[in-house]
């Protein structure tokens, strides 16, 4: 028999991870990854800062997929066979030991994102994977007389294959391939970005952070609410909390042109009616202490400090002294702050986009379309994103492995 031919456009994390899949279980199969760049991986070379934020440490299935905005429906079946632990232990058995910090983010023990794509390409040549870079694709078709796949690429030649995997990622020639196959695109739209607020009260204080606040955003007439840890920046708010809200609220913010209002409780858990308590007993115990340099609350220094200022009370001001205005305005500004979101950043450590692939044309047991027998597709180029933690790269690897599987078991 003629060793069955697989072709995975896209070189990047789900692209590479299904082609290892499939050679590794199919040693006799032909697999071929087109790379249109010079450089495979890039995306996992660049995330966490360089370090590759691999997965997360969340190692049940129903736990997992709350993480989805878009795609945890689906996803619920494919992590029952392939979720963090299993990415722990591939990469484990291949020499590579990944490491757990506190907020559940996976780094490999090097804390290089060079030791996983050095891996993944280990393993693609071990395993007879023939990766070309340079190989841009312009378009895939099926032949109407065999039934096989004909990839055209940009330097006029053709290749012919059994089996397609699109793993484009984000890119717009992935979303044309698919359409020209007959599916449907859901309109994608950035995820996972940063606030633009131009507020005086944190103009001077980029670079301070909360360990943990709660967050609520109204739009229009929706309102979504998070929580997490939130750091001011040059250009507005980031961190955790905020990430979780843009993901969430990605088409909805995309639809109100990124306009918005952010509500901001920085002592969650506490009421003002608490919150107002506190300050009673600060003022009956160190009634001479200057508010200015007497924090309470234990929230950074800088921002309490502003945050006295913006109430109008001198610096010389003692808790004795404080006056009911000032202390009413320190507790909404501690407990309901609000700011206007009047556009959006970006979130250089993860491009994350909402849209892609409809996830109703794919069979999610094997990765492949209900549309068009022998073609699958991986990774962000279906309409499936996560929140920021790993979330990301676990659904390329998961959708990968499913769907390199499948292509030379179907």
């Amino acid at each position: 028999m003629t060793a069955r031919r697989i072709a995975v456009v896209g070189g990047g994390a789900a692209g590479v991870f299904a082609a290892v899949a499939a050679a590794e279980n199919q040693p006799d199969a032909r697999v071929t990854v087109f790379e249109a760049s010079e450089e495979p991986l890039e995306k996992v070379r660049i995330s966490g800062g360089g370090r590759c934020n691999v997965t997360h440490h969340c190692f049940d299935p129903a736990a997992l997929v709350a993480n989805y905005p878009r795609g945890g429906r689906e996803l619920r079946g494919p992590f029952s066979r392939f979720q963090p632990r299993d990415t722990v232990t591939w990469f484990e058995r291949r020499g590579v030991a990944l490491k757990a910090e506190a907020d559940g983010r996976m780094f490999p023990v090097t804390d290089t994102s060079k030791t996983i794509t050095d891996c993944l390409l280990d393993s693609a040549m071990h395993a007879g994977v023939d990766l070309r870079l340079r190989a841009r694709v312009g378009s895939v078709a099926v032949d109407p007389t065999s039934g096989r796949f004909i990839i055209s690429l940009h330097d006029q030649s053709d290749e012919s294959a059994d089996r397609v995997l699109i793993a484009t990622g984000s890119g717009p020639q992935g979303y044309r391939f698919a359409r020209e196959l007959g599916h449907t695109i859901v309109p994608c739209v950035p995820s996972l970005f940063t606030f633009k607020i131009d507020d005086p009260r944190i103009a001077a204080l980029a670079g301070i952070s909360f360990a943990q606040v709660d967050t609520e955003l109204q739009a229009g007439e929706h309102t979504l609410k998070q929580s997490g840890p939130l750091l001011i920046t040059h250009w507005g708010m980031s961190g955790p909390a905020i990430l979780k809200l843009s993901a969430w609220g990605a088409r909805l913010l995309h639809d109100h042109r990124y306009r918005a209002r952010l509500r901001v409780n920085f002592l969650p858990g506490r009421s003002p009616v608490e919150v107002y308590q506190s300050l009673v007993e600060c003022r009956n115990e160190h009634g001479k202490r200057r508010v200015q340099t007497h924090n309470p609350f234990g929230v950074p220094r800088r921002y309490w400090q502003m945050l006295v200022a913006h109430t109008g009370t001198p610096d010389t001001t003692t808790f004795s002294e404080l006056s009911r205005p000032a202390m009413d305005l320190l507790i909404e500004e501690l407990t309901r702050a609000e700011f206007e979101v009047r556009g959006k950043g970006i979130y250089k450590e993860e491009f994350v986009t909402c849209g892609g692939v409809d996830l109703r044309e794919i069979d999610f047991r094997t990765m492949q379309s209900r549309l068009v027998p022998g073609l699958y597709f991986a990774g962000e180029v279906l309409d499936i994103d996560g929140v920021t933690g790993g979330f990301n790269f676990q659904s390329a690897w998961t959708t990968g492995w499913i769907a390199g599987e499948a292509m030379v078991r179907s």
